[in-house]
């Protein structure tokens, strides 16, 4: 893969986003099909044995959030980057619409029960921030829906400071026990994302994957972005960082979310397994036995 450095795209409150000059593409990091799959093969390698080791050490956990807007490319980033990696190391969480039970709690309680277990990696596709993103652009969601108590909804925009508040909370809280946050933005331009949601009709083994809500979506272009600009703002942190990651090339956009999963894991302090003279030992008194069963 040619160097790059994966700093160009982090977001940890140092600099200011500003979507517009974002890049939605970059020039290619592989040279071709071939040399792409094999630096996918080689990340997911990379990623499993560091998964391993983080579960051998079982201290820590790695939340990894991925948002962005219809037809980016969510669920293929995550099915082509953590392929190879052991399944019970990792937890993929997919978040719909609010179900009635979700809705009669808070909006972060649904999130805290899909959190992942130490030595695991949880991935959430779509997570709390839906609810400072969806709700921002269509804040009737909040007013008529959520069944929030009436004075909450008076001042939205001090509605959404405190959700920022409490987001930068929880992440905060979630790192100091061992469970840092890394979140994605899979940032696609307006037109690529056109050409993608018209395959998906042409192509009758993609039609599952059309929603003519997605079309309708398309009207609010601008207030989406506005809303992930503020949003990524907002709770961009030292500790728990967003990465606005060009997405008009899916083949770019898998291998730098790779190699950010990566670095990500390498800056645990994870201890590497020792071995043990006495317990190596003990074990071999162990190999006639298995031998003569």
């Amino acid at each position: 893969m040619k160097d790059f450095d994966t700093d160009r795209f982090r977001y940890d409150g140092d600099k200011e986003l500003k979507l517009k000059k974002a890049p939605s593409k970059i020039d290619d990091i592989y040279e071709d099909d071939m040399h792409y799959e094999a630096l996918l093969r080689q990340q997911a390698e990379e990623i499993d044995k560091w998964q391993e080791r983080m579960f051998a050490y079982n201290r820590y956990g790695l939340v990894a959030v991925f948002q962005a807007l219809d037809a980016a490319g969510k669920d293929g980033t995550i099915q082509h980057v953590f392929t190879g990696t052991n399944p019970a190391g990792v937890r993929v969480y997919s978040f719909k619409r609010p179900t009635d039970q979700e809705l009669d709690h808070d909006f972060l309680w649904r999130s805290w029960r899909e959190l992942p277990e130490r030595g695991t990696i949880g991935i959430f596709n779509r997570s709390y921030y839906e609810e400072v993103l969806v709700t921002k652009v269509h804040p009737e969601i909040l007013t008529q829906s959520q069944r929030l108590p009436e004075k909450l909804t008076q001042d939205l925009d001090k509605l959404f400071e405190q959700r920022y508040e409490a987001i930068r909370s929880m992440e905060k809280f979630l790192y100091h026990n061992g469970f840092p946050t890394i979140k994605f933005y899979l940032h696609v331009s307006k037109k690529e994302q056109a050409d993608r949601l018209i395959a998906r009709i042409e192509d009758p083994e993609k039609n599952w994957k059309f929603e003519e809500g997605d079309v309708k979506e398309r009207d609010f272009w601008d207030d989406y972005q506005d809303a992930y600009e503020t949003c990524i703002n907002e709770t961009a942190t030292e500790k728990c960082p967003w990465y606005v990651i060009p997405a008009d090339d899916k083949k770019n956009m898998r291998l730098i979310v790779g190699r950010i999963v990566i670095e990500e894991l390498k800056k645990l302090p994870i201890a590497e397994p020792q071995p043990d003279d006495k317990r190596f030992k003990e074990l071999q008194k162990l190999i006639p036995i298995i031998q003569a069963q």
